[in-house]
């Protein structure tokens, strides 16, 4: 997640914690599955670095044992989400990956390799000082309209990034895999694994600027920015001073539950209402739970809501495509967010799947599949 130029005007937002200030109190051992991810832990399965792990790429045999895993319904899909096959991508990805690095370029073949083995039409878009993977499969009926799902492939210097966002592109190529099997998709689904986020957001900016393809809308987005801290302890959770007198509801929903860090944050931008209320029931029907922020057009590209925009679908807001900033609130509650108390080496892949399974149901429908 990125956390240059931050604007530091309200104190009622998610602002980052300064690196020198204590972490906030967390147990991984009573953590929602959480697991160690790192290179050192690669599955047995895992294919060599050029090309990334190769094991549970189909996920047959786990989702096909699913209850209520099917291709005919956004419900049905968004149970066939396989968790062993995001943790083999995590555990690959979680590596170090700063722009240039050979393991960069290893993730950004693994993004490539991967959605073109599952029929995407693949688009390597090069920018000038980074390069995004961009992956296409035609709708049936409106090819022009475009849903989107994504996160960032790239991360800080010295630092594994397992959950900032190796998470976040192990959610997406698993997304991209269910959504590919559902029996009809009238809407164009894409994914892509963006350069550069932790610069400034330079990948997603450059595509919005001048990478889609002629013709087509984006009629969501879906962005994925540390999906994969849990903890279920109380007190693990910290809140912003003064967010309780903007957003009263929300911070009512962290305090009945004793401040746990075992929610996802969802927040949307006003053109993305009706995908952000089928996340939340997605995520209700799987037994995850989703807080949730829509921001009105004037508050989204607000200087004092910057720090709700720390990611890839701040340049969507700023063009008014509609999307959705999906993430378990990075330093609010994992205290390795950057490497600052230790490697980010821990995920929670159940919790993981979780997420990926609501985005599906979600993704789903707004595809236009059946719900």
């Amino acid at each position: 997640m990125h956390t240059r130029g931050i604007v530091v005007l309200s104190a009622w937002l998610l602002l980052p914690a300064c690196k020198d200030d204590p972490p906030p109190a967390t147990s991984e051992s009573e953590g929602a599955g959480t697991t160690t991810a790192s290179a050192s832990s690669a599955p047995s399965t895992s294919a060599d670095a050029s090309t990334g792990p190769s094991a549970s790429s189909d996920g047959a045999d786990t989702t096909a044992a699913t209850p209520g895993c099917g291709t005919d319904s956004a419900a049905a899909l968004a149970r066939c989400v396989d968790t062993q096959a995001i943790e083999a991508d995590v555990t690959f990805i979680a590596e170090i990956r700063t722009p240039g690095t050979p393991h960069w370029l290893a993730v950004q073949e693994l993004c490539a390799d991967r959605l073109t083995m599952l029929g995407f039409t693949v688009e390597l878009h090069e920018y000038g000082t980074g390069i995004n993977v961009i992956g296409r499969l035609p709708g049936s009926t409106n090819p022009d309209e475009v849903v989107l799902i994504g996160a960032h492939y790239d991360h800080v210097a010295d630092c594994l990034g397992a959950d900032d966002n190796a998470s976040g592109v192990g959610g997406a190529l698993e997304a991209a895999r269910v959504l590919a099997t559902a029996d009809d998709r009238p809407r164009t689904l894409a994914v892509a694994c963006w350069d550069e986020e932790e610069l400034g957001l330079v990948g997603s900016e450059a595509w919005v600027d001048g990478g889609q393809a002629p013709g087509e809308t984006i009629v969501a987005y879906f962005n994925y920015d540390m999906i994969g801290y849990a903890t279920n302890t109380p007190d693990t959770q910290e809140i912003p001073f003064g967010f309780d007198a903007v957003f009263p509801e929300q911070y009512m929903q962290v305090e009945a539950n004793e401040f746990r860090g075992d929610f996802i944050l969802n927040v949307a931008d006003d053109l993305a209402t009706a995908p952000a209320q089928a996340f939340d029931a997605h995520a209700a029907s799987l037994g995850l739970t989703s807080i949730s922020v829509v921001l009105d057009a004037a508050s989204k590209n607000s200087d004092l809501f910057s720090d709700l925009r720390r990611s890839d679908h701040a340049p969507f807001w700023f063009v008014d495509i509609p999307a959705l900033f999906l993430t378990d609130t990075a330093n609010f509650r994992n205290p390795a967010y950057h490497c600052a108390s230790g490697q980010d080496d821990l995920v929670a892949f159940d919790f993981a799947a979780l997420v990926v399974g609501a985005t599906v149901g979600a993704a789903a429908e707004t595809l236009g599949v059946p719900p």
